[in-house]
């Protein structure tokens, strides 16, 4: 098993939720890590995407930049679509003119996760779509984007962090999101050693593609593990369509993280 500590890795989004919980985590592993926001280079624009990555030759791109707000989506499409699918392909063609692997941050909500078929559960190798909202349709189109880049891995996960900032939280919607720090600790070991994925030889495992997060629950259960007063609430008085259950099958995580921590204690 491969590791890639001495990997230069450059990240978009550092500056956002998920960047600032991960580039410490990244460095502290001794993953070398360069952060950059949109005030280095918009994603929406091809050209200065191009400079800043042709700038640092990373080895990794790491794409944690994404336009998030699912609902605000829905009154915004263009700036989602623009940040989403036209900023995740600027950012692909800058990885593979650079000759860097790019590493795409995906999500769950690229699946159904309806009543027509038994939800959750999903696999690295289930068909994503059809999809409940503009957000959801973005990340999807996204990932296509994403391939662009040779040898690209697609990351799907969901986090949140510590602050939930609602009264209420979804009783019936389930999911394998976790907290930010929680995640990150995950996606950490997955760059450190993401040149094993793609490359293990799981039997049916998609070789792009690596579904990070931790056990099926319901939002309502994840929230109050942090904020205990948070009151119930279903998907109904949401603004926006949501999901029944997009929990993902973890399995192919647990088998590489099983093997790097074989192979660490080893060495």
């Amino acid at each position: 098993m491969a590791t890639s500590d001495a990997t230069h890795v450059l990240m978009t989004g550092a500056t956002g939720t998920l960047g600032r919980a991960l580039a410490p985590r990244l460095e502290q592993a001794g993953v070398r890590v360069t952060g950059v926001a949109s005030a280095d280079a918009d994603v929406r624009d091809g050209g200065a995407v191009h400079r800043l990555v042709a700038a640092h030759a990373p080895d990794v791109v790491l794409h944690a930049a994404a336009y998030t707000d699912v609902a605000g989506a829905e009154h915004d499409r263009a700036t989602c679509w623009d940040v989403n699918v036209a900023g995740t392909r600027h950012v692909a063609d800058a990885a593979r003119a650079a000759g860097a692997r790019l590493v795409h941050v995906s999500s769950d909500y690229v699946f159904w996760g309806g009543e027509d078929r038994p939800p959750g559960g999903y696999r690295e190798t289930d068909p994503p779509g059809p999809v409940r909202n503009t957000y959801a349709l973005t990340k999807l189109a996204a990932e296509e984007a994403a391939r662009r880049a040779p040898d690209a891995l697609i990351v799907r996960t969901s986090f949140r962090p510590d602050a939930w900032p609602h009264p209420t939280a979804f009783t019936d919607l389930f999911t394998s999101q976790d907290y930010v720090d929680v995640i990150a600790d995950l996606l950490t070991d997955v760059v450190r050693h993401h040149a094993d994925v793609g490359n293990d030889g799981t039997e049916g495992a998609g070789h792009d593609v690596l579904h990070v997060a931790t056990e099926r629950k319901s939002v309502f259960d994840l929230v109050r593990r942090r904020t205990p007063g948070v009151a119930p609430g279903v998907r109904a008085d949401a603004p926006v369509a949501l999901p029944a259950d997009v929990s993902l099958n973890t399995d192919r995580l647990a088998a590489l993280r099983a093997a790097w921590r074989a192979a660490e204690a080893a060495a």
